[in-house]
């Protein structure tokens, strides 16, 4: 599919969403240019309405490819699995494909949303709690379906969405002192997808828009 330029994706550096769009981009050897959302700046800058043109959701990321522009990571994900050549992100077999699906909506549905920085930011003082409550409850959830599913990665032998899913997730887990030792397929799932290019060069510590107290 021909383009005309690269895309744009606008995120923030921390945001779990943002960064399951770079991963996807990393492992299909995509070249993007990034527009940087602080969503603490400024009182959060997702909520100007320069931005919400963008997502009215207001939220992270906009991604502006192809002449259109998607404001949903996994749609993000499938939109370049299905245009862009490089290595699968969603295997060929039927079965593992709904796997990867099921286990990638289980954390970005089941998961992560109750645990943003919106929803964080209206309950208040118990936010830690709240987030390791669902964090937690979500992991237990998560543990016995990847012991089924789960060979080098999440789904068999080929990293997939359902990778690109679980490593933001463990990231948050540690931010918000969820014992990971819990968890040993997930967490030695983490382990071994941290070790691959694509997901190292994405982490929170390696953006242009990433505190320089936060870099390594």
């Amino acid at each position: 599919m021909a383009t005309q330029t690269k895309p744009i994706l606008h995120g923030y550096f921390r945001s779990s969403c943002s960064w399951r769009v770079r991963i996807a981009f990393a492992l299909k050897g995509i070249a993007f240019d990034q527009v940087p959302v602080n969503l603490i700046k400024d009182g959060g800058q997702q909520l100007t309405d320069q931005y919400k043109a963008l997502n009215p959701l207001q939220q992270v990321p906009a991604v502006q490819i192809d002449g259109i522009t998607l404001s949903q990571s996994l749609a993000v994900i499938q939109y370049i699995e299905e245009t862009r050549p490089g290595p699968r992100l969603l295997p060929a077999d039927p079965k593992k494909r709904a796997q990867v699906r099921m286990i990638s909506d289980l954390i970005a549905s089941g998961i992560q949303p109750v645990q943003n920085l919106y929803v964080l930011q209206k309950i208040g003082a118990e936010k830690l709690q709240w987030a390791q409550h669902f964090i937690q409850r979500g992991f237990e959830a998560l543990e016995p379906i990847l012991k089924e599913t789960a060979s080098k990665y999440c789904v068999g032998d080929e990293i997939s969405m359902a990778d690109i899913c679980l490593v933001p997730q463990v990231y948050n887990a540690e931010r918000f002192k969820v014992d990971v030792d819990q968890f040993p397929t997930i967490k030695r799932l983490n382990q071994t997808l941290m070790k691959v290019d694509a997901f190292k060069v994405s982490h929170p510590s390696c953006q242009p828009d990433t505190p320089a107290d936060i870099c390594t």
